[in-house]
């Protein structure tokens, strides 16, 4: 798995864990990422990507919510929802181009997500995508 792939799928893990038990903590992130990467700036890729999706999530939801149509964020798989969030926000604020910050997010739908999650996350995002161009 690429580095900055695993890296992801860390960030993905502890945005699950805080999306399902609300705790905002910085203190339980750092030792979460530090656990499951060993390389210092894979885990500061982790920290920032949730961190930023934490920091920006009113806004993340409402552009995931707005094109995610007759879905709201509440009926979405808790996975679906987080992998959206951090693909959204890789393609919002990350220097990741937008269609790897799409492949990524479809890849950590299809390893964590249901049968028809990959789907569901490409063409969410891809609607994103055209929004912004």
């Amino acid at each position: 798995m690429e580095r900055r792939s695993r890296a992801r799928e860390v960030a993905l893990q502890a945005l699950f864990q805080e999306d399902l038990n609300p705790r905002d903590s910085v203190d339980l992130l750092a030792p979460f990422v530090e656990s499951r990467l060993k390389d210092e700036s894979l885990r500061t890729f982790a920290i920032g990507l949730v961190q930023g999706v934490k920091r920006n999530l009113a806004e993340l939801d409402a552009l995931i919510e707005e094109k995610a149509e007759n879905w709201s964020l509440s009926r979405m798989a808790a996975t679906d929802r987080n992998v959206l969030r951090l693909g959204a926000f890789e393609m919002r604020y990350g220097d990741t181009p937008d269609r790897v910050a799409i492949d990524e997010a479809v890849e950590l739908a299809k390893r964590f997500g249901s049968e028809n999650s990959s789907q569901f996350v490409n063409g969410i995002l891809d609607k994103l995508l055209l929004r912004e161009d």
